[in-house]
This record gives C-alpha cells, sequence and structure tokens, in this order.
C-alpha cells in the first residue's frame, strides 16, 4: 500500500471497531476505551490476520513505511501531557507527583529485578541469561503515556487521581532514561567483563539535560512567535508545525569520543509543552484546538501499534512464561510502589487505592528502550525483545481497560447508563 491509502485504511479501520464495540458490549453497559478498539482493529488488519490476504498491512516492512506517523503523534502526545505541568498544578502536588513518579518507578524495577535473577539461577542462564534479566529490570519502569492520556481525553476523568496520574506518567520517561542507562551499563559490563562509566552515569545524564534544555528553549521559541499572529488558525498552524521541528531536532544523535548526545523525543516534546502552556497566554485555546486536530492522528497511531504486535511470540512457552512473571511482578510493583509513596505524601485514599492501577499499560517507551537492548547481542537481545512485545500485546489490550475501570471506581469518570446515551442520541437526532 503507498502511505496515503495505508494511513486512510488505518483511520477507517479503527474507526469502525470502535463503532463495533459501541454497538456490541456498549449496549450492555460495558464500556471500552477507544483505544483497546483501535488496538483490536490494527491486530486484524495486521500481518498475521487480513494482512496477509492482502487486505491491510501485509508485513512488518510495510508498517516501517507509516513509522513518521507514529513518531510525530508520539510527539503530539507528549506535547499534551506537558501542557498539565501548569505552574498552579505544580505548587499543589508538585513534590508528591516527583516522589510518587520516582518511587514507582524504582519499586517495579528492583522487584522485576530479584525475580527475575532467581527465575534465572532456577531456570539456568541459558534460558533467561542474568544480563537479560537485569534490563529487562530497568524497562518494567516505563509506562505508556499514549494510552493514559487517550483514556482520561476520552472520558474527560477530573480528580485527583488524574491530576497526579498525568504527571507521573511524564515523569516516567526521565526516571525510567536513568534507570535503563545504568541497568544497560551493569549488563553490558557483565557481557564485556568491565564496566562504562561513561554510558552508565554521563550519557543518561547528558541526554535527560540536553533533552529539557531543548525543550525549553523550543517552547520559549514558540511563545514568541505566537505574538505575532493574530489569528486562531495560524496560532494553531505554526503550533503544529513547531511540535513536529521540535520531533525532528530531538531524533539527532552526536558523538564525541565515546560520549553521546542524544535527545529523548517525548521528554524535549513533554518540555515544551509545559514551557509553552506556562509562558503563552494563548496556550489554553490553542491547546484545545490542538487536541481535537489531533484526535484521528491518534486513532492512526494506536491501529499502527495494534498491527505492529508479533503474535508469533506467542508460539514460545518460555518467552511466555518469563512474561507472564515479568507482567505480573512489574504491576505489583507500580501498584504497591504508588500505594506506598502516596502513603508517605498523605494523598487520599482514592489515590493510594487506585493510582497504580492506571500506571499499568506499557509501549512506546518500553519498545524505544528494546531498541537499545539489542546491543547486548543477537540472543540476549531477541529474547529480550520478544518478551517485551509479549507483555505489550497484553498490557495494551488490557491496560486501557483497567485504567478506566480504576478511574471510574475513584470516582472520576461519570459512568453513563444505557439509557441515557439512547436518549442523548435521540435528542441529537
Amino acid at each position: 500500500m503507498s502511505l496515503l491509502l495505508s494511513t486512510s485504511f488505518a483511520l477507517f479501520a479503527g474507526l469502525l471497531m470502535t463503532r463495533a464495540f459501541k454497538y456490541t458490549v456498549g449496549r450492555k453497559g460495558i464500556m471500552f476505551p477507544d483505544v483497546t478498539a483501535f488496538l483490536i482493529a490494527g491486530v486484524i488488519v495486521g500481518p498475521y490476520v487480513l494482512g496477509r490476504y492482502g487486505l491491510g498491512f501485509d508485513s512488518q516492512s510495510s508498517l516501517a513505511d507509516v513509522g513518521i506517523i507514529s513518531n510525530v503523534a508520539l510527539g503530539f502526545i507528549a506535547f499534551d501531557i506537558g501542557s498539565e505541568f501548569r505552574a498552579a498544578s505544580l505548587k499543589e502536588m508538585g513534590k508528591s507527583a516527583l516522589f510518587i513518579g520516582i518511587f514507582q518507578a524504582v519499586a517495579a524495577t528492583v522487584l522485576v529485578d530479584i525475580a527475575l535473577v532467581a527465575l534465572s539461577v532456577n531456570l539456568g542462564g541459558h534460558v533467561l541469561p542474568l544480563p537479560a534479566a537485569i534490563t529487562l529490570g530497568a524497562i518494567a519502569s516505563a509506562t505508556a503515556p499514549a494510552a493514559t492520556l487517550m483514556v482520561v481525553r476520552q472520558f474527560k476523568a477530573k480528580g485527583p487521581v488524574t491530576d497526579l496520574l498525568l504527571p507521573i506518567v511524564a515523569l516516567d520517561d526521565a526516571a525510567g532514561l536513568v534507570i535503563f542507562a545504568v541497568s544497560m551499563g551493569i549488563s553490558q559490563a557483565m557481557i564485556g567483563g568491565a564496566i562504562n562509566l561513561v554510558s552508565i552515569v554521563i550519557n543518561p545524564i547528558i541526554e535527560i539535560t540536553c533533552s529539557v534544555i531543548l525543550g525549553a528553549l523550543m517552547g520559549y521559541v514558540l511563545t514568541m512567535l505566537e505574538k505575532i499572529f493574530f489569528s486562531n488558525s495560524n496560532r494553531l498552524s505554526l503550533t503544529i508545525a513547531f511540535v513536529m521541528m521540535t520531533i525532528s531536532l530531538a531524533s539527532r544523535e552526536i558523538y564525541i569520543g565515546s560520549v553521546r548526545i542524544a535527545f529523548s523525543s517525548l521528554l524535549v516534546c513533554m518540555t515544551l509543552g509545559t514551557v509553552f502552556c506556562n509562558m503563552c497566554e494563548y496556550s489554553s485555546d490553542i491547546m484545545a484546538r490542538s487536541q481535537k486536530w489531533s484526535a484521528p492522528l491518534y486513532a492512526v497511531f494506536f491501529v499502527i501499534s495494534g498491527a505492529r504486535l508479533e503474535l508469533s511470540v506467542m508460539g514460545s512457552v518460555s518467552v511466555m512464561v518469563v512474561g507472564a512473571v515479568y507482567m505480573l511482578v512489574r504491576c505489583a510493583g507500580k501498584y504497591y510502589g504508588a500505594r506506598i509513596s502516596s502513603s508517605i505524601m498523605g494523598c487520599s485514599e482514592n489515590v493510594k487505592k487506585y493510582l497504580g492501577i492506571t500506571l499499568f499499560p506499557q509501549a512506546g517507551v518500553a519498545l524505544g528502550m528494546v531498541v537499545s537492548a539489542q546491543s547486548l547481542g543477537g540472543e540476549i537481545g531477541g529474547l529480550i525483545r520478544n518478551i517485551i512485545l509479549f507483555s505489550v500485546l497484553v498490557y495494551e489490550l488490557v491496560g486501557p481497560v483497567l485504567t478506566r475501570i480504576a478511574l471510574t471506581d475513584a470516582g472520576e469518570i461519570e459512568q453513563k447508563k444505557p439509557e441515557h446515551i439512547n436518549r442523548a442520541r435521540f435528542q441529537k437526532a
């Protein structure tokens, strides 16, 4: 398929699946998030179902043709999340979000490391090598910002859990980068026999620092440029162009000897959104318009993500066993890490009870870490990739549903009864 045809096909399939969900389970009062519908649509039109008959994406290489759309969508998702870091809200919950964000990320990593190292010792290093176990523990720290944001936006969630959730998901990126870099350095030392302090300490600090600086600079320039336009349409166009430019700049890498100067696209775009929304007086109106413009982009992103899920990994028993342990222990680390840290910070009972559940989804950031983990070697890198692909398959299909249920039980999503929905439709007609 051509890029344009593939994109339109993905969007059409995702939208049809949301209708199918609403006219089947939706009539019974079960409200699935649109994210889940988009992901399932992606699996159906992917290489393992309709794609093999020429009715969708027939291979992973065909999905690579639309990879640029995924990168742009992820940048806008990060930009949206960054807009949640407004000065007024940060004064109220900044310390809590920072502490909980770091604590639950570290808790997930430590618990997964302990469980997988123990599993490695019992199963033998040939089934699960120690470097793979340690690296998987680091990847466990990451949470999927895209799925979380989509659920919050779709159901218009509001309340203490939601207010803490979005900043914590954003902080996961920064915390995860540091944890992953340290763990990767240790894993490489175990394989090569030498510890590289540059890759363990210096490179992660440089990446985070450069990402924040670039995002802040782009946010300041965007704010200044917005002042020379008077049309909201032109301001929106400028914002879209600037986010795309920032995504492109964040993809650059520079090597000075063994020192790598690189950027995290998510962290750069989050910082761009934060600076822009705190400096620009027109930001609220522009962000409202941007969210409407980017809605179809997000839909395509999740359909493509669903199509990329590797169903073939479910054929390996060892991958499924290790993957099951990884998922269960990671969920325990996220849940109890969030519960313990929120108790320390004196948060409400709803936050203690439900926040951890909303942190279960995992996808984009984790898959980005998998790419870096390929440097550990073919066998180890392949094992890590298959385990994470298996877990992402489960997390992406189940995670958004659990997030919606948790926010509903916390009283932050208004649960509409089927008759209310039908009445609203009748009134609109």
